[in-house]
């Protein structure tokens, strides 16, 4: 993979020392990607330290592109890419939207018409007009390490087939998060 600097960074280094959320995104211009990322970029980072668990995301880019990401999702988190798609291709992440469109992402919070309006626009009005990745190429999450443990993997089916995050969270020993902007109730 290949850091925000333009430096290559070996995949296994991600989680050869400890646990590690890796959410693989379709592209930075993708409607869905960038409202789940906005979410990731609400897990407090204590709650990661807490688990000592890493959360990093990976798209398939230049890398020119993470800042400019991580500005407009707010995401404070790791960040990498993979311009060629070879951790894409060799975890088997598919190419085209599955048949199943019922499933919906719980953190995608606008429609189809809208989400696609709003990619082409930041496509259009972006310092360089490109895709930022494959439209095509399909994300996953995992959860990997210490060392070569695979705790979980998950293969989007489609554009809207994010696992919720409190879901990864937990499986990872982190502290789930409240996404809803309302308060939380304590009874006592």
């Amino acid at each position: 993979v290949v850091d925000t600097g333009g430096r290559s960074v070996p995949f296994a280094a991600l989680y050869g020392e400890r646990k590690a959320i890796v959410v693989f995104v379709r592209n930075f211009l993708c409607y869905t990607c960038k409202e789940y990322v906005e979410d990731l970029a609400k897990v407090p980072k204590a709650f990661l330290q807490e688990a000592n668990v890493r959360l990093i995301v990976i798209g398939q880019s230049s890398y020119h592109h993470i800042k400019t990401f991580c500005s407009l999702t707010g995401y404070t988190h790791e960040m990498y890419v993979d311009p060629q798609r070879e951790i894409y291709k060799t975890l088997g992440m598919k190419r085209g939207e599955g048949n199943n469109v019922s499933v919906r992402s719980p953190h995608v919070k606008s429609n189809v018409l809208l989400g696609s309006i709003k990619s082409v626009w930041r496509a259009m009005t972006g310092p360089a007009f490109d895709f930022q990745g494959d439209p095509a190429q399909q994300g996953g999450t995992l959860i990997l390490g210490p060392g070569n443990e695979v705790h979980f993997l998950h293969l989007d089916k489609n554009r809207l087939d994010h696992v919720p995050i409190n879901t990864v969270l937990q499986l990872a020993g982190v502290k789930p998060v409240n996404f809803t902007n309302k308060p939380q109730i304590i009874d006592i």
